[in-house]
């Protein structure tokens, strides 16, 4: 079968690779659309234990051999620790994401636990199917703020994670949603999509600021910008670097959450949530195409926002 595989630091290559072999308690599923992420245009720019040659991909959607028409979970706990007893299993000591410790979505079929799959709801289009990943990461960013009604949010980066985050927090009734990105072209997108402004930097104060970038210099406004007892998401992963001001952080009362990846319940919502969603800001690509198209992404390139692949 053929499939994009991450080969060498800064290389992506489209191969044949064996068939996967199906494992007892898995499925294969035929790949229909699968999304390339921002942590992977970082992890193969800069590798760190996502190791070569791996088949990445854990947002993808596809088909069964029965018909079913799926998505995937690409989280992979043990299910038995304290921590997934507590229902974090997004979180698990042990976890495992498909596309990155083991084959994942950028082939033509790929074998997966039975448990990940989730069908999806009749007529949800591919396109919404290959996005139910990076909007359950918003959908679980805006759980974790426990945001009052009629809060004012922030969100720093109009990248895919950033722009979900934007239409998570509208339709769960945001008084106002204003959105940062140094690119004309993203911001015009949010601003299409429904940010009430979109900006090349955040101004005033906000109940909630979500940080879809992760750079040191973004974890210092996402906090700049807090009113006195307001709370920072971060769903970014650019830098390990916090650098922000723990004074201001104390004397404000102001509150920092990491938000990684999503519980079954986000998950579960952002299946029936995306297919209402404007997605005329993801684009998509043959898997033919697929090295191309990384290499521009991963090299700093703004457009597609989201590229999905599509075997």
């Amino acid at each position: 079968m053929r499939a994009l595989v991450f080969t060498a630091p800064g290389v992506m290559e489209l191969r044949e690779e064996p068939e996967p072999e199906v494992g007892a308690g898995e499925v294969l599923v035929h790949v229909v659309a699968s999304g390339i992420c921002g942590s992977e245009l970082h992890g193969v720019k800069t590798p760190g234990f996502r190791v070569p040659p791996l088949v990445m991909g854990h947002e993808f959607a596809g088909r069964t051999d029965d018909g079913r028409a799926v998505v995937v979970n690409p989280i992979l706990s043990c299910g038995a620790c304290d921590v997934c007893a507590l229902g974090l299993r997004n979180v698990c000591r042990k976890r495992q994401i498909v596309g990155v410790h083991r084959p994942g979505g950028f082939a033509e079929r790929v074998a997966v636990p039975e448990g990940t799959l989730t069908t999806l709801p009749e007529g949800l289009g591919w396109t919404a199917a290959g996005i139910v990943e990076p909007a359950a990461n918003a959908v679980h960013a805006w759980s974790l703020a426990g945001a009052p009604a009629g809060a004012s949010v922030g969100v720093i980066g109009a990248g895919a994670i950033g722009l979900a985050c934007m239409q998570v927090a509208v339709a769960g009734g945001a008084s106002r949603v204003e959105i940062a990105d140094r690119s004309d072209s993203r911001r015009e997108i949010a601003a299409r999509l429904g940010a009430h402004a979109a900006v090349a930097e955040l101004g005033g104060e906000y109940d909630v600021v979500f940080d879809a970038v992760g750079a040191a210099a973004t974890h210092e406004q996402s906090l700049a910008r807090l009113r006195p007892g307001g709370v920072a998401v971060w769903l970014g992963l650019a830098s390990p670097a916090a650098g922000f001001d723990a004074a201001d952080l104390v004397r404000g009362e102001k509150r920092v959450l990491g938000s990684f990846a999503y519980r079954d319940a986000d998950f579960a919502a952002a299946v029936e949530l995306v297919g209402g969603w404007d997605l005329s800001w993801v684009d998509t690509f043959p898997l033919g195409q697929g090295a191309e198209v990384f290499t521009t992404l991963m090299n700093g390139g703004t457009l597609p926002v989201k590229a999905l692949l599509t075997p």
